[in-house]
C-alpha cells in the first residue's frame, strides 16, 4: 500500500514519526479522541504524521489485541505509555507502510524508545515488533 510517505527523506521520516508518536501520547494522557487533538493544532501537519496519528488511533483495539496476544506475559496496559504509543504506532506502520522496510519501522521504534522511554524499553520493543512484523509480513523475514 503507498502511504503519504514516499516523498520523505530519513532525517525528516524520524521528525515526523516523533511528532505522530508525541500526539498520540497527549491524546491518551489526555484521554481526548484523536480528531478532537488534531483539530486544536495551530499549525498544520505534516501528511505522513496524520496518516500515522490517526491510522494508530482508529486502529488501537485491533494493534492492542495483537500486542497483548503476542505479549501475553505484559498486559498492554502495564506498559509505559511511551512504549504503548511506540509499539502502537510502529504496529500500524508495519501493516499500512509496506512500501517500507520491517527493518526500518523497527529500527525507528527501537530508537524512539531508546530516545524517550525507560532503559529497558529499546529491547522489548524490538522484541515485539519483530513478533508482530512475522505476524502482519509474512513474506518478509
Amino acid at each position: 500500500m503507498s502511504t503519504p510517505d514516499r516523498m520523505i527523506a530519513g532525517s525528516q521520516r524520524r521528525q515526523v514519526r516523533e511528532r505522530a508518536l508525541g500526539l498520540l501520547y497527549e491524546a491518551e494522557v489526555k484521554g481526548v479522541e484523536m480528531a478532537e487533538l488534531l483539530a486544536s493544532l495551530e499549525l498544520p501537519l505534516d501528511p505522513y504524521a496524520r496518516f500515522l496519528a490517526t491510522g494508530t488511533a482508529d486502529s488501537q483495539a485491533g494493534i492492542d489485541a495483537r500486542l497483548e496476544e503476542l505479549s501475553a506475559r505484559w498486559p498492554v496496559a502495564r506498559m509505559p505509555a511511551l512504549d504503548r504509543a511506540i509499539l502502537r504506532m510502529a504496529s500500524y506502520e508495519l501493516a499500512h507502510s509496506t512500501d517500507l522496510s520491517v527493518a526500518v519501522i523497527i529500527n525507528e521504534a527501537v530508537e524512539l524508545a531508546h530516545e524517550y522511554s525507560t532503559p529497558s524499553s529499546p529491547g522489548f520493543v524490538n522484541g515485539l515488533l519483530s513478533q508482530v512484523a512475522a505476524a502482519v509480513r509474512l513474506s518478509e523475514p
